[in-house]
């Protein structure tokens, strides 16, 4: 039999704290007027002392069962993406697995940055379509706070933390009606490590370290690699970009945002944009976008909608569903 991976549920998780971008010209030396022309960002949600990755995540999956109609005792694959983790081991998918009640199954963390949700969806696709589990849970969580220098205006500004998840269900493609997971494309380049990342390590300095960019490095990549991926998503399912209904991108810039909607031919109507409010949030700014256009009505039930991220590695990626 063959099967298709649908999405069943959606939710996502907020801190309760709200840090504006008045807020932080208090403390660095930067603007509102600044930041929004040259991010987009107002806004971005900054998790409590304690809160934990793993509780973000957990606030998310609890939404997305819920909406999905099912218990701990259906899921039996847990995927989180988060390169903030609780700790170095074991995978915070093993932590969120335990405080969910979620006693069967599988539970492991992918690490592709803010790309995270992308590659996360699509190996979960895969654990589904071979029929090997059942009901997946995919989240994308991350603390981004925690490795933030809060000294460095050009990248304490960009960044925020929250939680975003999805169900998928295995659905014999006879009873699909066309939904679920059609495509993606997942690429990485190593040799551009040093565009992004963070300054720290188990292996090498023994610390969590603090995030490092070269901000325009990264944007001149940006627009054709992400488009590229998304190109190479549209064939496979034999669309054009432009035939998508929504097009829910990774929340990092919205100049970003618009150059690559300007490439590939995509209405602005049919695009989500977050990012005012959540700031990048990494490997949860795709579900939390998503589950923002869900609650509003602009995603509605057969929509096609594509999905992109990119992030260190470089990595970068797309995914094509009908919800």
């Amino acid at each position: 039999m063959s099967f298709k991976a649908v999405v069943k549920g959606v939710g996502s998780y907020l801190p309760a704290q709200v840090v504006t971008n008045e807020d932080l010209a208090r403390r660095v030396d930067t603007s509102d007027e600044w930041i929004t022309e040259r991010t987009g960002i107002r806004q971005r949600c900054i998790a409590a002392e304690g809160e934990l990755t793993s509780d973000l995540a957990v606030g998310a999956a609890k939404r997305a069962m819920d909406h999905a109609k099912l218990g701990p005792e259906d899921i039996d694959l847990v995927i989180v993406a988060t390169a903030t983790p609780d700790m170095t081991f074991p995978a915070t998918a093993a932590i969120v697995q335990a405080k969910l009640g979620i006693r069967q199954g599988a539970a492991f963390d992918i690490h592709a940055v803010c790309t995270g949700f992308v590659y996360a969806l699509s190996t979960a696709e895969k654990f589904l379509a071979s029929g090997q589990h059942r009901q997946a849970l995919v989240i994308g969580a991350e603390t981004f706070s925690r490795i933030l220098d809060w000294e460095d205006r050009t990248t304490c500004v960009l960044f925020g933390d929250g939680a975003g998840a999805m169900v998928l269900s295995a659905v014999p493609e006879e009873e699909t009606d066309g939904k679920g997971i059609i495509s993606s494309c997942l690429r990485c380049d190593g040799s551009m490590v040093d565009l992004l990342y963070v300054d720290g390590g188990v292996s090498s300095t023994q610390t969590a370290g603090h995030l490092r960019m070269q901000g325009n490095k990264v944007f001149r990549e940006a627009v054709n690699r992400i488009s590229s991926a998304m190109m190479e998503a549209a064939k496979e399912a034999g669309i054009e970009p432009s035939e998508i209904d929504i097009f829910v991108p990774h929340q990092a810039n919205q100049r970003i945002i618009d150059g690559v909607v300007r490439k590939l031919g995509i209405g602005k109507e049919r695009v989500i944009s977050t990012i005012a409010k959540h700031g990048n949030t990494s490997a949860a700014s795709i579900p939390l976008a998503f589950d923002s256009a869900l609650q509003d009505g602009r995603i509605k039930s057969g929509d096609l909608v594509m999905l992109e991220g990119m992030g260190g590695g470089l990595t970068w990626g797309a995914a094509l569903l009908r919800y």
